[in-house]
Parts: structure tokens; sequence; C-alpha cells
């Protein structure tokens, strides 16, 4: 499938929970012009954290893109790196920063230089679950027992759920998946 069939399946139908979302948001603006001027500015100000985020995690990207090489991401990161492999995706996800969307670019490029589906699923879910400054908080606020029993549950979660998901995807459906970032 090329780009044209893509944009020919892009429809008003594709779209249409942001056209009833905008449409809502009028008509609240409407009745309720003080409420309408709080979504708006809401709106706003997530656009405006979203172009502060979105821009540097593409330049990152495009630089490891650029300057790490696919067979080193395949030694360490690829179907045969083994526990290591797994620590790196962990440690990856944990130091990370940003919100999770942020997270699905890297993974392509992860993915594209030869990163095991396995460890992609481990990458995100410990980007998700497993970031070390949260840890951090929930330690000062929740205490330290609580903060290290989540964080021992969030582990054995994101392992368990990449083993069984990288167990339960067929060779066929594996290929199509990597094939689709190749």
């Amino acid at each position: 499938m090329d780009g044209g069939e893509d944009l020919k399946k892009l429809s008003w139908k594709s779209f249409r929970g942001l056209y009833i979302i905008g449409i809502i948001s009028v008509l609240v603006y409407f009745w309720l012009p003080q409420e309408g001027l709080r979504i708006y500015r809401v709106v706003f100000d997530n656009i405006l954290f979203m172009l502060g985020i979105i821009p540097p995690v593409f330049i990152l990207v495009g630089l490891f893109d650029v300057w790490i090489p696919r067979e080193k991401v395949t030694r360490h990161l690829g179907d045969r790196s083994g526990l290591k492999g797994t620590g790196i995706s962990i440690a990856l996800g944990a130091l990370a920063a940003g919100p999770l969307y942020a997270a699905f670019p890297i993974a392509e490029v992860m993915l594209r230089k030869g990163t095991s589906l396995r460890n992609i699923f481990i990458f995100i879910g410990a980007w998700s679950t497993m970031k070390i400054p949260m840890l951090l908080f929930e330690i000062q606020s929740l205490g330290p027992r609580f903060a290290i029993s989540r964080y021992a549950m969030s582990f054995l979660g994101v392992f368990l759920i990449a083993f069984f998901l990288d167990k339960l995807l067929v060779d066929d459906e594996k290929k199509n998946i990597i094939e689709k970032f190749q």
C-alpha cells in the first residue's frame, strides 16, 4: 500500500471524533462563554506543551537513527540479546523523561535498527510504569515500602507482559510488524 492509498482511506469518518469534540466545544462557548474559554485555554496549553516535547524528541530520534549503527543495536537489543537486552530496555524506559507518546517514535527507530519485539514491549512498559523520577516521588510521598513494592510489581508485570506477548505472537505476525518498519 502506498501513501496515496493511505490518504484515500482518510475521510471525515477517520476524524469524526475530533469533529464532534470541536462542534461541542463551539456550542459550549456559545451557551457558556466562560467554560468555552476554559476549554480553549486548556487545548492551547496542551498544544504548547506538545510543541515543547515533540520537536526535541524527533531531533533525538534523528540523531539516534544516524549516529548509532544498526549492528550495535541488533547486538545489544536484538533477538539474541537475552537478559542484557532486557536490562538495557528496562533502563532506557526507566531513565526516560517525558510523556508516553514520546516513546513511540523512539520505539519505531529501535525496531528499524533491529531491536526485538520483546525488548520493544519491555521498553514501552518500562517507560510507562517504571520511571525513576516517579519512583523517587513515590518514596517521598507514599513511603519506601509502597514505592518499592509497586516498582517490583511493575517490573514483574512489564517482564511478564512482554514475555507472553512475544510467545503469543506467531512468527508471521512478528514478521509483519517488523516489516512495516524496515
